[in-house]
């Protein structure tokens, strides 16, 4: 059973930048053949795919979010990092991260295992 938990400030200054970490355990993020996505969900809006970086360490990136995003990922401890810089009031959101096999994907159920998710809130 993978298990995933996202760990990271819940509080961020405007400017500054995002930065959380998924650990994953129960399965290698070097060796799984899915995807490990970073998605997210404002506050009364739908799920946001942000970017993902497989097990080779190749990464992916939404076009809307390319610039600012970063993915990385740390084999000896099975974790991977999510960065976004420039954070706006409106990078308010709930962040998950998640394995799946399809880039992209904005539905829980096209995901085969998720994070619980973090709050992270962009205010001075």
């Amino acid at each position: 059973q993978v298990q995933l938990q996202e760990s990271g400030p819940g509080l961020v200054k405007p400017s500054q930048t995002l930065s959380l970490t998924c650990t994953v355990s129960g399965g290698s993020i070097a060796t799984n053949y899915y995807h490990w996505s970073w998605i997210r969900q404002p506050p009364g809006k739908g799920l946001e795919w942000m970017g993902a970086i497989d097990y080779s360490g190749s990464t992916y990136y939404s076009p809307s979010l390319k610039t600012r995003t970063s993915i990385s990922r740390d084999t000896s401890k099975n974790q991977f990092t999510l960065q976004l810089s420039s954070v706006t009031p409106e990078d308010t959101a709930v962040y998950y991260c998640a394995e799946g096999a399809r880039l992209g994907a904005t539905a829980r159920h096209q995901y085969n295992y998720w994070g619980q998710g973090t709050q992270v809130t962009v205010s001075s």
